[in-house]
Order: structure tokens, then sequence, then C-alpha cells
């Protein structure tokens, strides 16, 4: 087990990496600009050509925000889920949150014809998908928190999300079968997840979200770590089971609920940083893996962004595809050298 200083030092890194990560991924594009020109434009210094402080402050700043929110946000959501469920497998869309997301939109994108080529411009709009998506995962959130009151088992509640997660899945799946190929390839783009669509009043938005799910996860980090020994030594210790329970999932649905309808659903981050943590910091105490787990994610994601736009390049990757090609090798990597969970 590290040791306090050993653990402060270890956040200190992880830290500079969270900033030198953001650096790079705000410089490398289809336009390479140095980093020092990057540097001098974030702190309002001047920079060698006036296109490049518009590029910055316009357009690779608010996605490499968007990229640390996203990244660090769906990774404390999975360690939630994990401690909560006591499940190495659970994620933060466990809870059927990213599967009502996708069902709101999908109604949007397959539906909108139903009402006409007027309303389905407006239906089609940005903020017409960040609603519906959100509708959609606040309805599987109330019917998971309704379950929540009246279960006394938590494992029952994993299964009840899992079982909303199919139900809509399936539902998606009828439109898509009745829906038109260009219907359908909207929805599909959708559902690749992206970082770059985001104005700055929506990245401020989707900020205040992550700020209260953050809150509240450090809010229930005692209650957490009381929760790794088993409900019944938790309830012994004081802890309202219920109470707690209906926190975590909040600051889950908050989390993942908001990044899911600002930037659509991002595979494998919540369920891989944890463990990827847990591998270079050794350690079940939640007072320890939240900021860790969340300067991870935000890792994780910036590189996964550099390698998705193809620096250099015109094109770019979907960053669905790209955090589940890099991130999954590397976790099956460290498990396989390590034979075990630490959970």
């Amino acid at each position: 087990m590290l040791s306090q200083r050993k653990y402060t030092f270890a956040l200190i890194i992880l830290f500079l990496a969270v900033i030198l990560t953001g650096l790079f991924n705000i410089s490398l594009g289809s336009v390479n600009i140095p980093v020092a020109d990057v540097t001098s434009a974030l702190l309002g210094f001047e920079v060698d050509k006036d296109t490049w402080r518009y590029i910055i402050l316009n357009y690779r700043l608010p996605k490499a925000i968007t990229a640390i929110i996203t990244g660090s946000g769906l990774a404390v959501s999975g360690l939630l889920m994990q401690t909560l469920f006591r499940n190495p497998l659970a994620g933060p869309y466990v809870l059927g949150l990213s599967s009502g997301a996708s069902l709101g939109v999908a109604l949007v994108f397959m539906g909108a014809s139903i009402f006409g080529a007027s309303f389905a411009a407006i239906l089609l709009s940005k903020w017409s998908l960040v609603i519906a998506s959100s509708l959609g995962s606040l309805l599987v959130l109330f019917a998971v928190i309704l379950a929540s009151i009246r279960l006394r088992d938590t494992m029952a509640i994993l299964i009840i999300g899992l079982m909303f997660a199919s139900l809509t899945a399936a539902i998606v799946s009828v439109l898509a079968y009745f829906s038109p190929a260009s219907q359908l390839q909207q929805y599909v783009f959708w559902s690749y997840g992206s970082l770059g669509n985001l104005s700055w009043n929506e990245v401020i938005i989707l900020g205040l979200f992550w700020i209260i799910g953050i809150l509240i996860s450090i809010g229930s980090i005692k209650n957490l770590n009381s929760l790794l020994l088993g409900e019944q030594y938790a309830r012994s210790l004081g802890t309202n089971i219920k109470r707690n329970r209906f926190m975590i999932i909040i600051a889950t649905s908050l989390l993942a609920g908001s990044i899911t309808a600002f930037a659509g659903p991002i595979a494998f981050v919540g369920l891989a940083v944890p463990h990827l943590v847990r591998q270079v910091i050794p350690s079940a105490n939640h007072v320890t893996l939240v900021p860790a787990v969340i300067f991870g994610g935000a890792i994780l994601m910036l590189i996964c962004d550099i390698i998705a736009q193809l620096p250099g390049s015109e094109f770019s990757l979907p960053i669905n595809a790209i955090t589940s090609l890099i991130g999954a090798p590397v976790v099956i990597w460290l498990l396989v050298r390590k034979r075990k969970f630490n959970f």
C-alpha cells in the first residue's frame, strides 16, 4: 500500500500529466500548432498567427475541456457502480442510462419524419437531441430510483437496470428496422460519440452537471468505503444503505446522463479506468481512488482524442472506436500480468 506521501506525489504526477496531455491535445490536429504558442494563447500572450489563437480558443480548447469532463466523469461513474454492486464488470451505463438516451435520440432521428418536414427540421436541431437524450436517461433513472426505494437487494437493482437496457435496445432495433437508410445513418453517427461539436455554452452546462456529480461523489466517499466490506457491515457502522444507494445512483446519473446527452455514448472508459488506476495505485480507499480516477479518466480520454483526430490529417476517427481499440488491449495485458482484479 502507498503511504500518504507517495499517494500525494502520485496525484501530483497525474495532475501534471493531465496538463501536459491537454496541451498536446490542443496543439495536434489538422493544423499542428507548437505547444509554446498554445501555452501563450491560453495565458493571453501573443502568438505567431492570429488564426492559431482563434483555432485554439474557439475549437480545440472546448474540445479538450469536453474530453477532460467526459473521461473523468465516466471514470468516476464506473468507480461508483463497481463499488455499489461490488462487481468489477460494472460500468457507468449498467443502470440503462445510455440505452435510455439512445432511445430518446432514436425517436428523434428515426421518428422525426412522422411529424412532417417542418417539424423534422426543428426536432433534428442540436438542442433537441440533447433534450431527447436527457429525457430518455431520466425516464430510466426514475424507474431505477423507484426500484431502489422498494428493493433491499442491491443486485436486484443491477438486474433491473440491465432489463431496462435490453428493453430500450429492443425498441431502438424495431425503429431502425422500419427507418430509411438516411435516418439510420444519422443515428449511427451519433452513436459513435463526438467531443468536438460543443459550443462554449454547451461546455459550461455540461461542466455544471459534472461539478454537481463530482461533489456528490466526494461526499459519498466515507459510505463507499464502508460498502467495500458488505452492506451488513456498513449498516453496523450506521450507514443508511437506501440513502447512500440513492445518492450514488444520482451522482452516476448526473455524470453519465449529461455526458451521453452532449457527447454521445462513450464506451469503455468508465469500465476500464478504475482498473487501470488500481494497477498504478493499489488502494481500496476512495479518498485515494476518486481523485486518481478523475485524473486517469481525463488522461485516457485526451490521449484517445489525440489518436482519433489523426494529427496532420483532415480526417478524424470515431472516438468510441479509439477508446476500445486502444484501451481494451492495455487492460487485458495488465490484468493478465497481475492475474487478478484489485477490487
